[in-house]
């Protein structure tokens, strides 16, 4: 079995340490957002959080952006829209989160539907 190295550290080794990462940041998130928000957190802070069932966008004027952000929906029987900057959309069904790599976030969305 060969093992590509990369700074003296094993790439296998480095792909298990972002995904710890990124589950501990998501851990992070789940503790410390309350029902009935939809949080956002960078690097494990929080940076926002929604509550409100809209029609429309609520701009998110900090535009946070990846790696490192965390949107985590706690509502129970409501999904959540994120719009990026480029217009694209993305949907986070209850009770779960969602990890930004990279792009920016430039609205939210919380539905009363239960999926997406």
């Amino acid at each position: 079995m060969t093992v590509a190295m990369v700074g003296g550290v094993s790439v296998a080794a480095q792909a298990t340490a972002v995904a710890s990462t990124e589950r501990a940041t998501t851990k992070a998130a789940a503790d410390t957002c309350a029902y009935p928000y939809v949080c956002f957190f960078k690097n494990g802070v929080k940076i926002g959080q929604f509550q409100d069932v809209t029609s429309t966008w609520q701009n998110l004027p900090s535009r946070p952006s990846g790696p490192g952000l965390v949107v985590q929906n706690t509502r129970n029987d409501d999904v959540a829209h994120i719009r990026w900057s480029y217009g694209a959309t993305t949907c986070i069904p209850p009770k779960s989160s969602f990890t930004v790599t990279s792009g920016t976030l430039t609205g939210v969305r919380i539905s009363s539907a239960a999926t997406c």
